[in-house]
């Protein structure tokens, strides 16, 4: 599963600035990969890790702005399609799983 979070955060006042720095570093140090601006995504186990991920996220967000998160399976990130551009990262987007033995 990938759990995809969105986000508009204010940066007109310094306070507000340095909160989306926090914020975005708070995705960054928890592992999220930036998929765009404001656009960051993680892979995610289960229901449960998506409850905790949540409620991570609701702890470290600031005050002012929009945060939204979109909880999707392996299959549908799979299938995203890139009109313009290309991804970014070297992680391969597939359906198989990787098992180290």
């Amino acid at each position: 599963m990938r759990a995809i979070v969105f986000f508009d955060l204010p940066n007109v006042y310094s306070v507000d600035k340095r909160n989306y720095v926090r914020f975005r570093n708070f995705l960054v140090n928890d592992g999220y990969i930036m998929l765009q601006e404001s656009v960051y995504s993680k892979l995610i186990l289960n229901e449960q890790q998506a409850t905790l991920l949540i409620n991570r996220l609701k702890k470290n967000s600031p005050k002012r702005g929009t945060i939204q998160i979109l909880i999707i399976t392996e299959k549908q990130y799979a299938k995203m399609e890139y009109i313009i551009g290309n991804s970014k990262t070297k992680i391969v987007n597939s359906e198989d799983r990787l098992v180290i033995l």
